[in-house]
């Protein structure tokens, strides 16, 4: 997944946003006083220091909060006692497991991701990050042209293991990887899932992710498997792996909308309907999850270990020799603190934070987060700044990407980054970031 600049709709929130330095790794945090770079590409404190905070964007490299190491646990939906929303939560993982911006909601036992009429979505994430292990869930997709949902691991510089389901297709799930934002043309594939209707029949998806390779399991048979011997890179001399600490994230968003870019709405089928039967019968798109599980397996066993609380980045190369696991803590004293000062504005602290809503909550006017492609070549656009190419493989980063607005207010202008991917095989998802105020 590319770097991107969308940044996240907060309910119950009549925030009237700053203007925030936007970051990418070619294009750091430069103010001390909000030093951290949000998942979005926008620079702050608080909310935008925690899960999805890129240290090689940031101020520097401990401007992030340390991450909350692995869970072995299974979750089931009788309720959502064990989330929070984006705004309440301050890194404490004991206290919650998932972050969720959107209108979630659970029914007979499942977890319901919702995307009512003009809305962007929902994002489910969970707050302890996996460094290797295998995850599992029980999913049913959503339908309908232009509607996407996704189940991915996703670390913070970028390292990112999908499954995403396209509505306008119930026969099939795609898959892809990635490596610090590099997009390779080569590493998506399709999986025909039997039955061959995502939307009403359970299937259970997993991802089996170790240091040496990654497997794609659809109902306990291997679909895919990648081996990290094959992602050498001559030119960089490394391997392209996924191999950093990464969240579990599920999500449901409007590719299909009609701010974003042609090439998007191509690849998600076309123009999503907001009259569709089931926004008719149930007020929704919807794609329900039912039980989820996370095994953790062992840490490289070179890794440099302080405790065991938390991982953390010590060299921005960013490979798996560069993460520590330490007793660092990973809960902020407010949304005013960062990782440069964690107990700012605690309670009982000698230091208060003066941070607002607008620069420690990430806020969007919609979209999904991440990059989306079409399954045009013809529709690349390679005009944009911020490409690179890598020899032997087509491959291209992003200095950022929006994609589009709330869905309420019409067609906007592609990002640059946007008119470069849509010439790519399949889209790669993302995390919705729209808390969505009906």
């Amino acid at each position: 997944m590319v770097r991107f600049l969308t940044p996240l709709v907060l309910a119950s929130l009549s925030v009237t946003a700053l203007a925030a330095q936007k970051c990418s790794s070619s294009s750091q945090c430069t103010d001390e006083q909000y030093p951290c770079c949000s998942q979005y590409g926008e620079c702050g404190t608080g909310a935008y220091c925690l899960g999805g905070c890129d240290p090689l964007a940031s101020y520097s490299l401990d401007s992030c909060a340390p991450m909350p190491v692995c869970e072995e646990k299974t979750y089931t939906w009788e309720n959502l006692d064990n989330a929070v929303s984006q705004d309440k939560y301050l890194g404490n993982a004991s206290a919650a497991d998932w972050t969720y911006s959107g209108k979630p909601k659970t029914e007979d036992g499942n977890l319901i991701m919702t995307m009512p009429k003009n809305s962007v979505g929902t994002l489910f994430a969970n707050n302890h990050y996996i460094w290797y292990g295998k995850i599992s869930g029980k999913i049913k997709s959503s339908r309908g042209k232009g509607v996407v949902t996704a189940f991915i691991l996703l670390s913070d510089v970028k390292d990112e293991i999908d499954y995403e389901w396209v509505g306008a297709d119930l026969t099939n799930v795609q898959t892809n990887y990635y490596w610090q934002g590099v997009l390779d043309w080569h590493n998506s594939g399709n999986i025909s899932v039997n039955g061959g209707d995502t939307f009403n029949d359970w299937h259970t998806y997993e991802i089996d992710w170790t240091p040496e390779k990654v497997d794609w399991i659809v109902d306990g048979s291997v679909q895919r498997t990648l081996k990290k011997a094959d992602t050498y890179n001559e030119t960089s001399k490394q391997f392209q792996f996924p191999q950093t600490p990464s969240r579990l994230q599920m999500s449901l968003w409007p590719a299909g909308q009609a701010s974003n870019a042609q090439g998007t709405i191509d690849w998600a089928g076309g123009a999503i309907d907001w009259n569709s039967e089931d926004i008719q019968s149930k007020g929704y798109d919807y794609a329900t999850v039912g039980e989820v599980s996370v095994k953790c397996y062992d840490a490289p066993s070179d890794v440099k270990k302080t405790g065991d609380k938390s991982y953390l980045y010590t060299n921005s190369a960013a490979m798996e020799s560069d993460v520590a696991i330490t007793g660092n803590d990973t809960v902020l004293g407010s949304l005013g603190a960062t990782g440069l000062n964690m107990d700012l504005g605690a309670k009982g602290s000698s230091t208060s934070g003066t941070s607002s809503a607008s620069n420690s909550i990430p806020t969007s006017n919609g979209g999904s987060g991440g990059m989306s492609n079409s399954n045009s070549s013809s529709s690349a656009d390679s005009s944009s700044t911020g490409t690179s190419t890598s020899s032997g493989s087509e491959t291209t980063t992003s200095s950022g990407f929006s994609q589009g607005t709330d869905a309420t207010k019409g067609n906007s202008a592609a990002s640059q980054s946007e008119h470069v991917l849509r010439g790519s095989l399949f889209a790669v998802l993302v995390a919705i970031v729209g808390l969505v105020t009906l």
